[in-house]
């Protein structure tokens, strides 16, 4: 409670104690009753009264985020052109109002949900966008009065100024704006945009009536439900086209996937098909040295190649009996030794 409220309070209990006292005089003095100085008291609780009610009159508490505008009998326009200040103030008593406007910041919302905005039932912005559709907006518009600017506000639109400037400025705003997008602009690349559009227009026209625009919230764009049955047709269908791409893609990507393994298997044989190859070249070139070494052996000592013969034939023999003058029961091998060109020469 302020101090003007409590000097208000006092006041009336002042008021209400000398009408008490004039009473009690009164009454009294029907029953032949007179008390010194009881008039004296009636007059000074009466004039006790009357100033405490001028004092409350005149005294003005104006809080932190409030301004206050005078209206003035005694000045020549109406008003005062200096805006009260927070503070307790004084104002002339009887030949002057004090109104307060807040400068806080405040919201007004239009929305198709019940009971979210200032309008009960569905209070959005209808408009039609650049190539026809219909859609439906949803905003809030934060602002707050101007304070060094209230007296003007106060002389064009006193409390007015909501429904006299806010609404009709930001829907016509919202209307001219979503005019210069296509519909799938503005609920996709472009949406940014358009909200940035309205909150420029916007700014301007609260600024001309004495009132700050803080920030416009884009809450919703809705389309008819026609064109709302359209967009969901196309996405199937757009959804159904895609999941086509994905199923060829995956088609491709196995197809592709199958003629990589059968060339890497390809590849495969043709390598073990040459490591075979070179495998045998190997063994083949192997034996091919080892029958030149053993050649050279058997050309350089004649007699090894029998040691192996007998060797060979009876690894567990160790006597052969054999008849007298008679050969070898198996011949043994004849190792010649290749005759030279000087040999033939001296035969």
């Amino acid at each position: 409670m302020g101090i003007a409220e409590i000097i208000r309070g006092v006041a009336t209990l002042a008021w209400l104690g000398a009408i008490g006292a004039l009473g009690y005089v009164v009454f009294n003095a029907a029953r032949g009753r007179r008390f010194g100085g009881s008039a004296t008291v009636v007059v000074g609780v009466a004039l006790l009264a009357a100033v405490l009610t001028t004092v409350a009159a005149g005294t003005v508490f104006i809080e932190p985020n409030q301004r206050g505008v005078v209206t003035s009998a005694l000045a020549p326009k109406g008003y005062r052109d200096e805006i009260l200040q927070p503070g307790l103030r004084w104002v002339i008593p009887f030949a002057e109002r004090v109104q307060t406007y807040s400068i806080s910041r405040q919201t007004y919302t239009m929305s198709s949900v019940d009971q979210d905005g200032q309008v009960p039932g569905d209070d959005s912005i209808q408009a039609r966008t650049k190539d026809g559709q219909i859609v439906f907006v949803d905003a809030s518009v934060v602002y707050s009065v101007d304070p060094d600017r209230v007296v003007s506000l106060h002389i064009t639109w006193q409390n007015r100024y909501e429904e006299g400037v806010i609404r009709p400025q930001s829907r016509g705003v919202i209307r001219d704006a979503v005019s210069q997008f296509g519909v799938e602009e503005i609920v996709s690349s472009r949406r940014a945009e358009l909200e940035a559009l309205i909150t420029d227009e916007m700014s301007k026209g609260l600024a001309s009536n004495n009132l700050v625009l803080e920030d416009f919230v884009l809450r919703n764009i809705r389309f008819s439900d026609e064109y709302a049955a359209a967009v969901e047709q196309k996405q199937i269908a757009e959804q159904q086209a895609q999941q086509a791409r994905f199923v060829v893609e995956q088609r491709r990507q196995e197809a592709e996937q199958a003629r990589q393994v059968a060339q890497g298997q390809a590849d495969a044989v043709v390598i073990r098909a040459k490591a075979d190859a070179d495998a045998r070249i190997i063994q083949a070139q192997a034996e091919a040295e080892a029958l030149r070494l053993v050649s050279e052996a058997i050309q350089n000592n004649p007699d090894l190649l029998t040691y192996r013969y007998i060797e060979k034939l009876a690894p567990n023999v160790q006597t052969i009996y054999l008849p007298s003058g008679q050969q070898y029961l198996i011949p043994l091998p004849q190792a010649t030794t290749p005759t030279t060109g000087a040999a033939t020469s001296a035969a």
